[in-house]
């Protein structure tokens, strides 16, 4: 069935960097667009990349552009955010799915548990 593990988190200082990669199985990677989403304390989850299904389009919330870069490696189905410059608002917990509608696993919603990332000013 349908697995999502994120992994790569940490806390950092501000200005810091961090790799996130995001390890599927369960379904064909390939055959997907992928997107990271991010949650604040307190905050609605929200898209900050995504990335085409051969990695050749990538998308990035305003908040991130030039600071963060998303890729994918069909051949191991793993996806990647790169995070530089990292500031404090970029605090939260980060999860990969597909773009728009979440995977499913019998019939609901499935979000993996997600990696915290921590950056301190």
């Amino acid at each position: 069935q349908v697995q999502l593990v994120e992994s790569g988190g940490g806390s950092v200082h501000a200005g810091g960097s961090l790799t996130l990669s995001c390890a599927a199985s369960g379904f064909t990677f390939s055959y997907y667009a992928m997107s990271w989403y991010r949650q604040a304390p307190g905050k609605e989850r929200e898209v900050v990349a995504t990335v085409a299904t051969t990695g050749d389009r990538t998308s990035y919330a305003d908040s991130v552009k030039g600071r963060f870069a998303i890729s994918r490696d069909n051949a191991k189905s793993t996806m990647y955010l790169q995070m530089n410059s990292l500031k404090p608002e970029d605090t939260g917990v980060y999860y990969c799915n597909a773009p728009g509608h979440p995977l499913q696993i019998a019939g609901k919603p499935y979000w993996g548990q997600g990696t915290q990332v921590t950056v301190s000013s």
